[in-house]
């Protein structure tokens, strides 16, 4: 969380905007043209899946008020002001006035996405609330792991993490941290691209090292940020088809629907096959989890040491950081748009940040670390680009999430190329070539 995310106001008592599915970019409100997105009504849910559903506002009234009696436990003799809601498929995250204090709250329900809850997932409301007082008393609630990972962190010398300013009641606050994101320097400075993220990762040096997972005990790590966890979560069975047929109901028209629906069913089953192929990994290292362009802060300027936010840390091999990192600039591009230069300039420096990183390696070991590497890139895509897909109409949904929601047929084109070529040849090298080419493609 940081004060450079875009935000969008809410309307009063934390109640999601009019037009919830209004686009807001760089910040920015849309124009009223743009403020409904199309439904394929065929395949909206029926209205008794509905009715039975948690809703928006019930959602997030009850997070607005509970982030206010977590103020008040936490401070009681400060005002509290609610600033701006920031939007997330996530976790209900609101910019808030303590006292004199700018804070990021971040409310977690259940521990599941947004998305996932306002799906139906967890049954209704009732349940919803019922089960939420029992979470909230849990001592391995998501958010209580992720204050106690940035207490660790804070206490080691890297990586550099947003201050903690408290957790309550399932609400945890975090100080804001201003200056330009990774995302931002990397449109300014493409020609920087391979030793900005360079710096990103050399603040996971500690994190990285063999022996890592044992500064995390057994209870601490958060596995949900986990890219094959997720991946089989999603896409696992009859539920998984169910949920790919589904995709884009609320967010896309019928045509555009249909062509991201088709490829994805092709690409989630190679993906499958893909997985299945690698060779076990020892999970002896730490992974930060949820690395992304927006949550690498650089507070002093490209030439100072980064602040990372929002950590997920979990037991994985030292591929899932870099196939983070990669698969949502790769991303970033394609929600930003910033031109085929800038594109192409970006994705070569992810081209030569990644043969830096292969070089160090045995030369037997490079070819399954690319295709490892490829293959988790391709499923990270996946399970994030379906998130906003099968994102209800009535969630405020980040510009970046609706940008992609635009773009979702170029990036399952790009998926779809590139996990067929990787399914079909032995050359890794020459699959990650024509896929850094692919990505270029997804900027128009």
């Amino acid at each position: 969380m940081t004060a450079s995310l875009p935000a969008s106001p809410v309307g009063e008592g934390g109640a999601p905007p009019s037009a919830p599915g209004a686009r807001a970019v760089h910040g920015q409100q849309a124009k009223p043209e743009e403020a409904f997105v199309t439904v394929d009504v065929p395949t909206a849910p029926p209205l008794r899946e509905l009715l039975t559903r948690p809703s928006v506002a019930e959602v997030f009234v009850h997070a607005a008020a509970q982030i206010h009696r977590a103020t008040a436990d936490l401070w009681p003799d400060a005002p509290v002001c609610l600033e701006q809601h920031v939007p997330s498929v996530t976790s209900y995250v609101h910019r808030a006035r303590v006292g004199d204090r700018t804070l990021y709250a971040k409310v977690s329900i259940l521990g599941v996405s947004l998305v996932s809850l306002l799906r139906g997932a967890c049954g209704n409301w009732s349940n919803v609330l019922q089960a939420q007082r029992e979470y909230e008393a849990r001592a391995d609630g998501l958010l209580e792991r992720e204050a106690a990972q940035l207490r660790l962190l804070a206490a080691m010398e890297r990586p550099r993490v947003c201050a903690l300013a408290g957790v309550e009641r399932g609400v945890m606050f975090t100080e804001p941290v201003t200056g330009p994101s990774l995302g931002d320097l990397l449109l300014v400075h493409p020609g920087d691209t391979a030793e900005l993220l360079a710096l990103s990762l050399a603040e996971l040096r500690p994190l990285h090292r063999t022996d890592a997972a044992r500064r995390l005990g057994s209870a601490g790590a958060i596995g949900e940020r986990s890219i094959a966890g997720t991946f089989l979560r999603k896409f696992n069975g009859l539920s998984g088809a169910v949920y790919v047929d589904r995709l884009g109901a609320e967010r896309c028209d019928t045509e555009q629907r249909q062509e991201v629906v088709e490829l994805l069913r092709r690409t989630v089953a190679r993906l499958h096959r893909l997985r299945m192929a690698l060779p076990p990994v020892p999970r002896t290292m730490l992974a930060y989890g949820d690395l992304k362009p927006e949550h690498v802060v650089f507070p002093d300027g490209p030439e100072g040491r980064p602040v990372l936010l929002d950590p997920g840390l979990l037991r994985a091999g030292p591929a899932v950081d870099v196939a983070k990192l990669l698969s949502r600039t790769v991303l970033f591009l394609a929600a930003r748009q910033p031109g085929a230069a800038t594109a192409r300039q970006v994705v070569e420096g992810l081209g030569e940040f990644e043969e830096a990183r292969a070089l160090r390696l045995p030369r037997r070991a490079r070819r399954v670390w690319l295709r490892e590497l490829l293959t988790l890139w391709l499923m990270d895509t996946t399970n994030i680009l379906t998130t906003y897909l099968s994102a209800p109409a009535a969630l405020p949904l980040p510009g970046y999430g609706l940008a992609l929601v635009e773009r979702a047929g170029a990036v399952c084109a790009l998926v779809e190329a590139v996990s067929a070529d990787l399914a079909t040849s032995a050359d890794a090298r020459s699959v990650w070539e024509r896929a850094l080419t692919h990505a270029v493609a997804v900027t128009p």
